[in-house]
């Protein structure tokens, strides 16, 4: 008995098959079915060519001067100093000292590579997954997290060599004596250093964070055929 209902039920069980492969896949999250390796491999890629093209862009002469996103501006407590200074034709010094201030910074983003390329390199599996899954600058979060001490230990002995070499502080010195003759001055203290540092560095990872959305969102931005396969919509 058991055996014909089995017979008599054998067609329509290669029926129903073939009408369940005939119906349309449910498309999967992206990278969904990578394996791990793959996907590490993937992620650590992209982030080798977000962060190599950011160094590149602000590690050259105007990389952060002609960067409006980026480019130092006067310390927010000297602000009313400028002012004052270019009233009374000091405009050239100041503009001398912004200049100084963006070629300390322009020296030291080479010193960047090196320290994200050590965290590209300890990345876990799961990081790699969080950050592809995360919004569009995971990748660049996951960077600030990792390398942000490193990075400010690396760029202030850089910074403050370049400040030297480039006339930084001893421009800021000469701006602080023209405007001691001003009426409103205020001497106050200002870590120029640590200044010029954390400015370099929020410049630095504001164009990881540019170049980690074209890899996401710019097919022609994805320059390997492992980052187009993972990051294909």
């Amino acid at each position: 008995m058991t055996l014909t209902l089995l017979l008599l039920t054998a067609p329509a069980l290669a029926q129903l098959e073939r009408l369940l492969r005939s119906l349309p896949q449910i498309p999967q999250e992206p990278a969904a079915g990578l394996s791990d390796a793959r996907l590490g491999s993937a992620l650590k890629e992209a982030l080798e060519v977000a962060t190599a093209n950011a160094v590149a862009l602000t590690g050259k002469t105007d990389g952060y001067f002609l960067n409006q996103a980026i480019k130092i501006l006067m310390p927010e407590k000297l602000r009313t100093l400028e002012t004052g200074l270019r009233m009374v034709g000091y405009g050239s010094a100041v503009d001398d000292f912004v200049l100084s201030m963006n070629r300390a910074a322009e020296r030291a983003a080479p010193a960047a590579k090196q320290i994200f390329g050590d965290a590209i390199g300890e990345m876990t599996f799961d990081d790699a997954r969080k950050i592809l899954q995360g919004n569009e600058t995971a990748a660049t979060d996951y960077f600030k997290a990792k390398t942000t001490d490193r990075l400010t230990a690396a760029f202030h002995p850089v910074v403050e060599r370049a400040m030297n070499e480039v006339g930084v502080t001893r421009q800021y010195e000469e701006l602080l004596g023209s405007a001691r003759a001003l009426p409103f001055f205020k001497s106050g203290s200002l870590d120029l250093d640590g200044y010029v540092v954390g400015k370099a560095l929020h410049g630095l990872f504001t164009v990881v964070a540019d170049e980690e959305r074209k890899i996401r969102t710019n097919p022609a931005a994805r320059v390997t055929d492992l980052l187009r396969e993972v990051f294909a919509k």
